[in-house]
């Protein structure tokens, strides 16, 4: 019923950044950043629990642990883009939250090249000739 309580602040934090908004924009906008990021801490724990069941997974499974930060690292840059370019987008500056997420999605490019990489190698083993 962790949904509950997040939804609960969230809807409470923009009922009043839209009253405050009227007199006081820079606060409500303030309030809003703040909300955000004190869900996403709320979350950290989930994340971490996440995170070691998918070590845990890869250990069993025996995969490489080097491919498992890889992905990890991946949906890691893919959320805190996603993040950074919807505060800004709140902010007003769509133009900066688009050049985040081209910025997030090069970035998960470069860190997938070696594991592409490895793929192609593999497949290019099992074609016979």
């Amino acid at each position: 019923m962790e949904i509950v309580k997040i939804v609960g602040i969230a809807l409470v934090a923009t009922f009043l950044s839209l009253i405050i908004k009227e007199q006081k924009p820079n606060f409500a906008f303030l309030l809003i950043v703040f909300v955000g990021c004190s869900i996403f801490l709320f979350l950290v724990d989930k994340i971490y629990e996440i995170i070691n069941m998918l070590e845990k997974l890869a250990v069993n499974a025996k995969v490489n642990s080097v491919y498992i930060e890889t992905i990890l690292k991946i949906i890691g840059i893919a959320y805190i883009a996603e993040f950074a370019a919807q505060i800004t987008k709140d902010a007003g500056q769509g133009a900066i939250a688009s050049k985040i997420e081209l910025a997030g999605k090069i970035l998960i490019l470069a860190m997938a090249i070696p594991i592409l990489t490895v793929m192609i190698e593999t497949i290019i083993k099992l074609i016979p000739g």
